[in-house]
């Protein structure tokens, strides 16, 4: 069972799934952090290219399973156009001002 972005506890994580599944790119960059990081597979990776290449020009989507750590981890099956369909873990680090500073994803 999925749950939708709307019910996800953590509002950037929420904000974060909602700017990815509706393909917005100003808001999904408006969320993070000027510095903000991410890894893929525990490499870490140039955030705007990977972020154009694996979210926004291959039409990511994510539909999350479950969350835990107040919402700033989720497992979630997610897909898009260049790998097709896979079983994923995000882990989210929210600064204090509400921002993602880091995200990191990978296969479950």
């Amino acid at each position: 069972m999925t749950i939708a972005p709307a019910k996800l506890s953590d509002p950037a994580v929420r904000a974060f799934v909602a700017a990815v599944n509706s393909h917005d790119q100003d808001a999904f960059f408006a969320l993070l952090t000027d510095d903000a990081t991410m890894s893929d597979d525990g490499t870490d990776r140039d955030l705007a290219d990977w972020t154009d290449r694996e979210i926004f020009s291959s039409h990511g989507h994510l539909e999350v399973q479950r969350e835990t750590a107040g919402g700033r981890a989720l497992v979630a099956n997610y897909r898009n156009d260049t790998w097709g369909e896979m079983r994923t873990a995000w882990r989210f680090t929210v600064s204090e001002d509400g921002r993602i500073s880091r995200f990191e994803t990978g296969q479950a």
